[in-house]
């Protein structure tokens, strides 16, 4: 039955997408295709939502512990494939090429963990959250304190990304403001989460999970038949991989992007003179901005530099905080250009800056950059483990044999879109290396301006050397826009850009629906009942719950209205501090029976301790935020970057935790009961 229910919506599926592409070819405005297919996809996942509306307890935080295996799968895949996932994975590969594997080779790594350490235990331990466990397993009020407000902590890190992913791609369907498309977009996230919780949330998420995988091969196979004529992108791979390398060797050389990038070593120079005198350089800009702007039309310059100089003017920082901040990004961002291939490592190439047969500077590079690989690796794996939503997915099977069969599909789901999106990211960048780059600025394609006039941030161009044509070290675009942009760039049908925007939009959901109701059941169910009001009814926690996930997707929604780009850099932060905060303590409180209280407090609150520091200290953003401004490299530990900071957290919690268990009094009989219970398999797994 259930089967037929999602066969029967994935023809619906494919019927939208077939009636999108015929009333396409009939003339209708590309903004009611775009609409059209928001409007559906979310009102299907609102119907679902609303289908599935409990006030159960058992039902509203597990799904009544009844979901098989392979859809619990489906439905974990939907929930990990987060913005990050869908939007950035292949953006990163396009950007650092083969550094970026370390994401994919992490985040699928972390399910073996996952299976092996702690998915069948939690179930077999069963109760509805992370920090439940962590109350039973270790007793007393601070550890599942601890553990709630960092599941809190972890997961609305993790939300405002989701959230951020609503707003752009909500902003790119229908042409909304980018503030504007939060809040509507927020609206399907509070349907499916309110009304249900985990059994609203889990029926929707395999929904999703169709839209989105549905959504990510349909440009790729179609960019692969049209670059190489064959519809099995993964053999396709190799091929575009070479063909890149060609051109960007060729380009290298180029005499006009050697100008290009002379040029941007002048332009950081200038931020730094900048940045010495802030409110002279602001009207020093305002000036040179408006003379510019008179020029132009004076001269009959082209409407779309008009128009480009016009937005700068009016984009231009209003305040002085807001100017340096601009001028250290100018900085910043004109020395990565300046590098060959505007600071892009060359695909094919392993850890660019280094080379294992040069010189003594080049081997150090090498390490360096292998070391930090192999760190932000191991982060991503302990993290990907350690996620409270994604280890709650696991208490809704029936039984730890289901759990461990539903981490294998999970896996299986997930692979199909991780394997996609190194071709993605190939097939793109043969796009833009050989049909944009090289082009007169009057003939850019309309994507350009589109995605540089929606946020410039994300795009942008500047025809540094007065030539007219665009040279690569003259175009930026972010990670974030590689995959919602795909289908334009390769100069797809509009319904194909609509598609991989739902697909985007359902990523984005699934994984904040999942990370609302941890949100929301660590305040409710752990904090208010289990220490406030151990007496409240059952009835009274499911709606605290539903209160308080609207409140936290109100404040996450105007946190990501702030506009915080680089997705993978803030959800990469996120695993480094859910694996400091609970790996240690789970694994441990799983596998050694001497772990105590003391010792799980200890050494959560150290891991924290060294995964917050490290990270405060190192990251620009958070750096500006506390008031911190020693250089950069002062505090960094073997080179290795902030978001890997659990590569040092985890070991100190460990060590801490251990330490402190043996020197303070053993768990009593009650919690080594409770040890011995998880760690015995039941009849159905034997």
């Amino acid at each position: 039955m259930i089967g037929r229910r999602y066969a029967l919506f994935l023809l619906g599926f494919c019927t939208l997408i077939g009636v999108m592409a015929s009333v396409e070819h009939a003339g209708l405005p590309h903004s009611w295709i775009g609409a059209t297919f928001l409007v559906v996809t979310v009102g299907a996942y609102a119907g679902i939502g609303f289908l599935c509306r409990t006030a159960d307890e058992a039902e509203y935080f597990v799904a009544g512990r009844r979901v098989p295996a392979m859809y619990n799968g489906l439905a974990t895949a939907a929930d990990w494939m987060s913005a990050a996932s869908f939007i950035g994975t292949a953006g990163v590969l396009y950007l650092q090429g083969f550094a970026g594997l370390a994401y994919i080779l992490g985040w699928t790594g972390g399910y073996v963990l996952l299976a092996v350490l702690l998915a069948p235990y939690l179930r077999r331990f069963g109760q509805y959250t992370v920090p439940d466990f962590l109350g039973a397993r270790y007793g007393g009020t601070w550890p599942r304190s601890i553990g709630a407000l960092s599941a809190v902590a972890v997961s609305f890190v993790y939300l405002v990304v989701q959230i951020y992913g609503v707003g752009l791609i909500t902003s790119h369907l229908t042409g909304f403001s980018f503030e504007l498309g939060i809040f509507v977009g927020l609206g399907g996230v509070l349907v499916c989460s309110f009304l249900g919780g985990m059994r609203a949330v889990t029926w929707t998420q395999v929904a999703q999970y169709i839209v989105l995988i549905v959504a990510y091969l349909v440009p790729l196979t179609w960019l692969s038949v049209k670059q190489t004529g064959n519809p099995l992108a993964a053999l396709s791979y190799g091929v575009q991989l070479e063909k890149n390398a060609a051109r960007e060797h060729q380009l290298a050389q180029d005499p006009a992007e050697l100008d290009v990038a002379q040029r941007q070593r002048a332009l950081a120079q200038e931020a730094a003179r900048k940045l010495q005198d802030v409110r002279a350089a602001m009207a020093q800009d305002a000036q040179a901005q408006t003379r510019r702007i008179a020029e132009l039309r004076q001269a009959n310059a082209p409407l779309l530099q008009v128009q480009r100089a016009e937005r700068e003017f009016v984009q231009r920082p209003r305040t002085e905080d807001e100017a340096r901040a601009r001028y250290e990004r100018d900085r910043e961002l004109a020395l990565a250009h300046a590098a060959p291939l505007a600071g892009m490592p060359p695909q094919t190439l392993p850890f660019a800056t280094g080379d294992p047969a040069g010189d003594e500077g080049a081997r150090q590079r090498f390490r360096a950059e292998r070391v930090d690989f192999i760190a932000l690796l191991l982060c991503l794996m302990m993290g990907t483990a350690a996620l409270p939503h994604l280890l709650t997915r696991y208490y809704t099977t029936p039984s730890a044999a289901q759990a461990r069969r539903s981490v294998a599909w999970s896996l299986f789901f997930i692979m199909l879109l991780y394997l996609a999106a190194p071709t993605l990211a190939a097939l793109v960048k043969f796009e833009v290396l050989h049909h944009v780059v090289g082009l007169p600025f009057e003939q850019l394609p309309q994507w350009v301006g589109r995605w540089s006039k929606l946020d410039p941030n994300l795009l942008s161009v500047r025809d540094l050397n007065a030539d007219g044509i665009l040279q690569l070290g003259e175009l930026a675009i972010g990670g974030d826009i590689v995959v919602l942009a795909a289908p334009e760039i390769g100069g797809l049908p509009y319904w194909v850009t609509c598609l991989v925007a739902a697909g985007g939009m359902a990523a984005a959901l699934s994984t904040a629906d999942g990370l609302l109701l941890t949100i929301a059941n660590s305040l409710s169910h752990d904090l208010y009942f289990r220490l406030v009001s151990p007496r409240a009814a059952a009835v009274s926690r499911v709606i605290a719950s539903k209160m308080l996930v609207m409140a936290v997707a109100l404040l996450a929604a105007l946190i990501a209205a702030l506009k915080l780009t680089d997705i993978l850099q803030f959800v990469s932060a996120a695993f480094s501090l859910a694996a400091a905060a609970f790996f240690p303590a789970l694994v441990l409180g799983i596998f050694w029976r001497r772990a105590n209280r003391a010792g799980a407090v200890a050494g959560m609150l150290t891991g924290l301790g060294v995964c917050g520091w490290y990270m405060v200290s190192n990251l620009p953003l958070l750096r500006r935020v506390f008031g911190i401004t020693r250089p950069l490299a002062e505090c960094q530990w073997f080179g290795i970057e902030p978001v890997a900071a659990a590569v040092f957290a985890v070991p100190a919690g460990a060590a801490v935790m251990v330490a402190t268990s043996l020197l303070t009094r053993a768990p009593d009989a009650e919690q080594l009961a409770l040890v011995d219970r998880m760690r015995v398999p039941a009849p159905d797994e034997r």
